[in-house]
């Protein structure tokens, strides 16, 4: 196998093309286009009904007006409450437990909770599903509440 170098002359190299700096004014300029663009976007409205928006939050709001008897904290942060569903036409759906299923509320209490939920503005229907899987146990509680029992 043989290498070989092969050469090739040339009368001239054209000049590589030069870095281009942006003047202080046509960088202000672009910035500028960039913030009319942001300024200009319009923000996303979101549902009511999404977490986060207006009647979700107040429905979240009156869970945690309602207390365990014996337990001195909301049913919402005491993590009997495992989902809220609310629609953009009022029905909101609360799935719940409770701690075990010989708690003493526990013919009274999902009627309360459907009390409060269909006392809130803008809720037509409010609708309770009481569960048992998976059972409650204190790792669900929320930081605030195990502060509360001096559990942390």
């Amino acid at each position: 196998m043989s290498d070989s170098i092969r050469t090739e002359e040339v009368s001239g190299v054209d000049a590589p093309p030069r870095a281009r700096v942006e003047t202080a004014a046509e960088t202000f300029e672009r910035k500028r286009d960039y913030l009319e663009g942001f300024l200009a976007q319009k923000p996303q409205v979101e549902s009511a009904a999404e977490p986060g928006g207006a009647l979700y939050e107040a429905v979240v709001d009156a869970l945690k007006e309602i207390y365990d008897p014996e337990i001195p904290v909301n049913i919402y942060d005491l993590g009997l409450i495992y989902g809220v569903e609310v629609t953009d036409d009022g029905h909101a759906v609360v799935n719940m437990t409770l701690t075990t299923p010989h708690c003493p509320v526990a013919e009274s209490m999902p009627a309360e909770v459907e009390l409060r939920v269909g006392s809130v503005p803008g809720i037509a229907i409010a609708d309770v599903n009481l569960v048992w899987d998976p059972p409650w146990d204190p790792a669900k509680m929320s930081d605030e509440a195990r502060l509360e029992l001096g559990m942390l």
